[in-house]
């Protein structure tokens, strides 16, 4: 009897962990709550991604790697994503496991953490989850930050290949200018940088010779996506928000920005909240406003310098 008492309690010992660990944490979302209550758990790999300086060293959430958004998660000298070597490097030395879940959050309304989201996907390591509402959420809700950067155990984790499916080239993004690919197409900036008035948001150094949009975009800024405390509308408001353009899933899509870490904001509602096919092109209007020869649509007749 005393035996069969102790394997009851351990076995409820064991389902109230697994709830605690599963509570408010969907396949892809963690809440606020949820991150607090599970910020000892031994499978828990905390990262932080943001990309104001100095930003993580002035107070980060307990626990949590800093990885540079500039310098960790691209190639420095040529315009690419980190590469498959480096990343494993950088995620092992963040104590990532093969059975490690990982959560990302970041400053800037988790427009890089989505990024790095993005990047996981693309090799493919699995339970990758994204902080709702990132660093601003957590510290309007006075929760704790530590000063304190933890050292953490190596990590095993093998990275895969790039998953290809989940990228737009310019070459993609210039079949469906020219009709020649049916994909929805969503330009994700302002609507001011849509209709070519701005170059580039306040404050942001301009990257294009070109204002204006690719042809056959849509435009839905990505705040629109989210609600007012920064987490994202949930997938009944997104589904109509996107399907009132035509969005709604039936075939391909592919989202742009500037520089590409808005619409990987885009890509995971569209992606990850909502199942869609989805591509990021992360060239963006950087890329595509500075190419020869490529069709603008530019509402606002704006030329460089804005003149």
């Amino acid at each position: 009897m005393a035996l069969t008492q102790r394997l009851y309690k351990t076995a409820m010992v064991t389902l109230l962990t697994l709830g605690s660990w599963c509570a408010s944490a969907s396949d892809y979302l963690v809440s606020t709550d949820w991150l607090q209550k599970n910020l000892d758990n031994p499978k828990l790999r905390l990262i932080e991604v943001s990309v104001n300086p100095g930003v993580y060293e002035r107070g980060h959430i307990e626990g949590a790697t800093n990885l540079v958004w500039h310098t960790d998660l691209v190639d420095t000298v040529k315009r690419d994503i980190v590469d498959q070597a480096r990343f494993e490097q950088l995620l092992r030395k963040a104590g990532v496991s093969s059975d490690s879940t990982v959560v990302l959050y970041g400053d800037t309304n988790n427009w890089f953490a989505a990024w790095g989201a993005w990047i996981f996907d693309i090799y493919q390591v699995p339970n990758v989850k994204l902080l709702d509402g990132g660093r601003a959420k957590w510290e309007a809700e006075k929760r704790p930050l530590s000063l304190v950067q933890r050292s953490v155990k190596p990590g095993n984790i093998s990275i895969k290949d790039q998953d290809l499916a989940l990228r737009a080239r310019l070459v993609d993004v210039l079949d469906i200018a020219e009709n020649r690919k049916d994909y929805g197409l969503i330009d994700i900036r302002s609507k001011d940088e849509f209709e070519g008035k701005i170059f580039a948001p306040a404050g942001v150094q301009e990257t294009a010779v070109r204002a204006g949009h690719i042809p056959n975009a849509v435009n839905v800024p990505w705040v629109q996506a989210v609600a007012a405390d920064g987490s994202f509308k949930s997938k009944e408001e997104l589904q109509k928000l996107y399907a009132a353009v035509g969005i709604d899933g039936s075939k391909p899509i592919v989202v742009y920005c500037r520089i590409g870490e808005r619409s990987s904001h885009t890509w995971f509602a569209l992606k990850k909240i909502l199942g869609y096919d989805v591509r990021n092109y992360d060239g963006s209007w950087t890329e595509y406003g500075n190419s020869v020869g490529v069709p603008v649509v530019n509402i606002a007749g704006t030329v460089w310098g804005g003149k």
